[in-house]
């Protein structure tokens, strides 16, 4: 399961989600480079039944879960990457100069 959150991006509010893969936490947009829209094939589940690809649903575009990088299928390019810290159980994600909380 992923675990969502709202981010600015370039000006626009967009969804992204941390997972953890091989004990390491990743955070990406959840928008697919194919075409931009959300991954998800349920509500926080974008891993491939064997848990190795990070699967857009709609057109089957894979990525890899460690990098974001395009591992087949209709991607161009790889995941917008978000940077994170993890210390003493938390994770946080860190801004970019194209990246910022949603402002409320």
């Amino acid at each position: 399961m992923a675990v969502p959150f709202d981010v600015q991006y370039a000006g626009q509010v967009c969804r992204a989600f941390a997972i953890r893969y091989q004990g390491v936490v990743h955070a990406y947009l959840n928008r697919c480079t194919h075409v931009p829209m959300e991954m998800d094939y349920q509500p926080n589940r974008l891993f491939d039944d064997t848990g190795q690809w990070l699967l857009c649903a709609t057109h089957g575009a894979a990525y890899l879960p460690s990098t974001g990088q395009c591992a087949g299928g209709p991607c161009r390019g790889g995941l917008v990457k978000i940077a994170l810290s993890e210390a003493g159980g938390q994770v946080h994600w860190h801004t970019a100069h194209n990246l910022q909380p949603v402002a409320f």
